[in-house]
């Protein structure tokens, strides 16, 4: 049977988030850096203080392969979590992707190395290493709460989390969500009577 992650990472975040009826999506600025990147995996936390990432170096030690690495970095922008060096790691020790709500450097670097990596943006600065900081720990990262373990969801579109707890059934709704879009797409798109009879049922149901 195939895993629940692998069926996730097969679902557009926009379906899930219709299943949760618009609940649990990060901040919509955490983007992937790359538009093709999408990412499913169980949540690894890490909870930063301003200008402090050695507890990011600890959450690439811990997690599992195949984790997802989720930072509250409190939305700062002055100073990154993490550069190229660091995205390598995480990438050489298996994870599945990395989720900042805050910034990185060496964009173009970790571009080359096609781990996905979403956040707010880049900056130039480096952050310090003293040492604060917690991993596996429930977080609040671009406003939407994380445990450990949340099953979390990422593409072009944004990031969604959803809770260990309804993951089956988050997961049947979307699944019914998109057969019910694909059925829409294939019984109206390009079809103009059929546009207007949709477009008709619409605006008659108001």
């Amino acid at each position: 049977m195939e895993s629940i992650i692998n069926q996730f990472k097969d679902i557009p975040t926009t379906c899930i988030s219709d299943a949760m009826k618009g609940m649990n999506s990060l901040d919509p600025a955490i983007k992937p850096l790359q538009e093709e990147y999408k990412i499913a995996g169980r949540a690894y936390t890490v909870n930063l203080p301003a200008n402090d990432n050695l507890a990011v170096l600890k959450a690439i030690k811990e997690a599992k392969p195949g984790d997802i690495v989720v930072i509250d970095a409190k939305g700062y922008m002055n100073n990154a979590i993490a550069g190229d060096f660091v995205v390598g790691m995480a990438q050489t020790m298996g994870l599945g992707g990395l989720v900042v709500d805050g910034v990185i450097r060496d964009s173009v670097d970790i571009k080359a190395l096609r781990f996905p990596v979403f956040c707010r943006g880049t900056t130039v600065a480096a952050s310090s290493k003293a040492g604060a900081g917690q991993t596996g720990v429930p977080i609040s990262c671009g406003g939407a709460p994380v445990h450990p373990g949340d099953m979390i969801v990422g593409d072009a579109d944004g990031v969604i989390v959803i809770p260990r707890a309804s993951e089956q059934e988050v997961l049947q709704k979307a699944l019914n969500k998109l057969a019910k879009d694909e059925e829409r797409a294939r019984s109206v798109l390009g079809n103009p009577d059929a546009v207007i009879r949709y477009i008709d049922r619409m605006l008659d149901a108001k």
